[in-house]
């Protein structure tokens, strides 16, 4: 089950959403190569990463889950926000350079038909930037975030769902060392925590921002998908409805013939 847009709303409105988003924005940076005139996909709600890396991206899109909700973005601009299922997106193949997943993965009902998705629209050498929780980390067990929320990953459970679905995973960092609380106290020490948490427990940081590569040499399994569409049939085979008597049998004994 997705998180309501209002409640990712709220939070990243809220203080301890923009610390998160900052930590995170960090993170990303440091994996984050620019690309001349490249198209730009954020799946999920990477609306506030979306806002720091579009600047020179020849075109950037919101994509947000059916079961999530979107809002309008950017804000005072012409919309670049489409509400779309995962599983299939409205783009053609190959037509896209970079797609950041942000609290979309977790949440995804079929992982990797959704990274298999991902795979089709990016464009060969393409990049597929993900973000999720980390399951041996603090924020992935309060439920007061939205990296509460949803499946969280270990690195190696990313690293062989990104290999199932012919991706080659590549650079990583780790962000939220600081804990997900609202007491001013704790949030003063989150650069202190980020540094020493960087150092001494990487292996514990609230999510993990991986970058993987679209693999070309491979091919992917084909496998039977149910389709969302329901088709109803308009019309039915009802037969052809009759009120005449049976027909009498075409060899009739005749009565007026000698019997042996």
């Amino acid at each position: 089950m997705h998180a309501d847009i209002v409640d990712l709303r709220e939070f990243y409105h809220s203080q301890l959403g923009r610390f998160a988003e900052f930590s995170i924005a960090m993170a990303l940076s440091t994996l984050w190569t620019r690309l001349p005139e490249e198209r730009l996909v954020g799946l999920g709600y990477a609306v506030p990463y979306l806002d720091r890396f579009r600047a020179g991206t020849e075109r950037t899109f919101a994509f947000m889950p059916a079961g999530q909700g979107a809002v309008n973005w950017p804000v005072g601009e012409l919309s670049s926000t489409a509400l779309v299922f995962d599983e299939e997106l409205p783009l053609p193949d190959s037509s896209i350079d970079r797609v950041l997943m942000v609290h979309s993965l977790e949440f995804a009902e079929n992982p990797r038909e959704t990274l298999k998705e991902a795979w089709r629209v990016l464009a060969p050498g393409g990049r597929l930037v993900i973000v999720v929780p980390n399951r041996r980390g603090v924020w992935a067990r309060m439920e007061h975030t939205p990296f509460g929320s949803g499946r969280p990953y270990s690195r190696r459970q990313l690293t062989n769902l990104l290999r199932e679905s012919n991706f080659t995973p590549g650079a990583s960092a780790e962000a939220l060392f600081f804990p997900p609380s609202k007491i001013r106290a704790l949030l003063k020490l989150r650069y202190a925590f980020e540094r020493m948490g960087r150092r001494l427990w990487p292996a514990f940081s609230g999510v993990i921002v991986l970058e993987a590569q679209k693999r070309l040499y491979q091919g992917l399994p084909v496998a039977a998908r149910a389709s969302r569409r329901v088709f109803v049939p308009v019309l039915g085979a009802q037969g052809v409805p009759t009120t005449r008597t049976p027909a009498e049998p075409v060899f009739a004994l005749d009565k007026s013939l000698p019997r042996d």
